[in-house]
């Protein structure tokens, strides 16, 4: 089965259990993979969580039932896995501006978020060329926030945290840090660790902004994100297309190897060079473990 086919049975399974619970260990299962990986591939293929995609799903469907059958608003709540007609009312203002009993009034606009389905067409290139390293356990220090993924986000805000951060004198006292030499590890001069979704299916996250940690110096000041042993598939990038390379590693490359994501960060690996060129080089380092047969 390929792995459209795969990802399109978990789907099947998502859409026929709205109006109940959703196992969502049983969907990754129709997808021949990890829950954790099913979480990663599902939020940056397509931009949501699964849970996030099944909120907006059942809003839509709420919506139609309102406006095409006599049923009540709190049934229709109920339905929908809303124990309240307040908490019902909230979530369904968020998603289409108006309260369910609104939507019944003639002429009512309301937004609807229709049913995806996975159909990836795989391209390759040089882009995509990678390699499969083995690094032993070490930690970054830095600073991390937690951002949601709901809207996108995490790549509106992660932005913006970095030019807040490296304009503070505390990213200037952890830079001096690293006396202008690169990371043992990594290489880098300076990173980017994503990780923590693994606990709260994605949303929210914590990213950090950070370097390796130095030996025999004081980093009491500094938030200290712990990275295990792990094989890293590892893609070389440039500042202006790492967005671009991460969803085509978890949209082509991924389905088309015997790979999954391994629970642990990912790393952005920031090489020395200048931040104001957007040519500057840089990494990404996923952690990866061999896919099971199923």
């Amino acid at each position: 089965m390929e792995w459209s086919d795969r990802m399109n049975s978990a789907l099947d399974y998502i859409e026929g259990n709205l109006d109940s619970d959703i196992d969502y260990a049983a969907a990754a299962q129709k997808a021949c993979c990890s829950l954790f990986h099913f979480q990663r591939m599902f939020m940056v293929i397509l931009g949501n969580t699964p849970v996030e995609y099944v909120r907006k799903r059942r809003l839509t469907l709420a919506a139609r039932e309102l406006t095409s059958t006599d049923a009540k608003v709190i049934d229709i709540a109920l339905k929908y896995g809303y124990d309240s007609p307040d908490s019902f009312t909230r979530a369904f203002r968020s998603i289409h501006g108006i309260t369910p009993q609104a939507a019944r009034a003639p002429g009512v606009k309301l937004t609807a978020f229709p049913r995806i389905s996975f159909n990836i067409m795989l391209k390759g290139g040089n882009d995509m060329d990678y390699r499969i390293i083995e690094k032993p356990a070490f930690d970054i220090i830095g600073r991390s926030r937690k951002f949601r993924t709901v809207n996108g986000e995490n790549f509106i805000k992660i932005p913006q945290f970095w030019h807040e951060y490296m304009e503070a004198d505390e990213y200037k006292t952890l830079m001096e840090l690293t006396e202008g030499k690169p990371g043992k590890v990594t290489g880098g001069s300076c990173l980017g660790v994503c990780f923590g979704g693994e606990d709260t299916n994605w949303d929210p996250f914590s990213y950090g902004i950070g370097i390796e940690k130095p030996d025999k110096k004081s980093t009491i000041k500094f938030e200290v994100i712990p990275v295990p042993a792990a094989s890293w598939a590892v893609f070389d990038c440039t500042l202006d297309n790492l967005q671009d390379i991460t969803k085509k590693i978890f949209s082509e490359w991924f389905p088309s190897t015997g790979f999954e994501h391994a629970p642990a960060p990912e790393i952005e690996v920031y090489l020395p060079g200048d931040f104001a060129n957007t040519a500057m080089k840089c990494q990404i380092w996923i952690p990866v473990v061999k896919k099971n047969k199923k």
